[in-house]
């Protein structure tokens, strides 16, 4: 699925209360799961509209919200204009076509964003370079689904399996991996669960 798709809605995304309650769980949860402190250096990939990081902004210092759809980033642009995310830097990112950035984080979080990933190690490790040593990387994402959850033309993940993905984060460099139930999304009469990882890296 190209980056089309979320341009064409990125301008609605936060008219939906479920997206905005959804992003303030998912703040949460990564808030009670990592240490958060006045100096943590944030990075959202995929930052969609920046709604989880507008749920931490609060707790943390610096934050980074990285995006390759051109329509999410201008709608981040106007929030930072607006004071809602004050201080923020706005990345064009994608880490399987683009080379890792040298900047190093104390958090990189991602929130339903890892299923759209086709080449997985390449964006685990990815996010390994970015984070300091013993920094923390907290993914949240659909546990595995029978591919209903998208209903249009998609070529990623159909959620993911947590013991598969543990391996693989641990083989891209972390270490203390921790895979807990965070939030629940209802969508056309169907729920799906979404599960939080968290992971140091070593």
């Amino acid at each position: 699925m190209g980056t089309e798709h979320f341009d064409s809605k990125a301008a609605d995304w936060d008219k939906d209360p479920a997206k905005v309650s959804r992003a303030q769980e998912i703040g949460a949860a990564v808030a009670e799961s990592v240490p958060l402190a006045p100096g943590t250096r944030l990075l959202e990939y995929g930052a969609g509209t920046g709604l989880v990081t507008q749920a931490l902004r609060d707790r943390v210092g610096q934050v980074v919200l990285a995006d390759n759809s051109a329509g999410m980033r201008q709608v981040i642009e106007e929030k930072i204009a607006a004071g809602l995310l004050p201080d923020a830097v706005v990345w064009n990112l994608d880490l399987e076509r683009h080379p890792v950035p040298d900047e190093q984080f104390d958090l990189v979080v991602t929130a339903l964003v890892l299923h759209h990933v086709r080449d997985l190690p390449t964006v685990l490790s990815g996010f390994a370079a970015l984070l300091r040593p013993g920094g923390h990387l907290c993914i949240a994402d659909l546990d595995r689904e029978d591919g209903s959850f998208h209903q249009h033309d998609f070529d990623g993940h159909h959620g993911f399996d947590r013991t598969d993905l543990s391996e693989a984060l641990r083989a891209a460099g972390f270490a203390e991996v921790r895979v807990e139930d965070c939030t629940t999304i209802f969508k056309e009469g169907a729920s799906y669960q979404v599960f939080l990882a968290t992971a140091m890296r070593s």
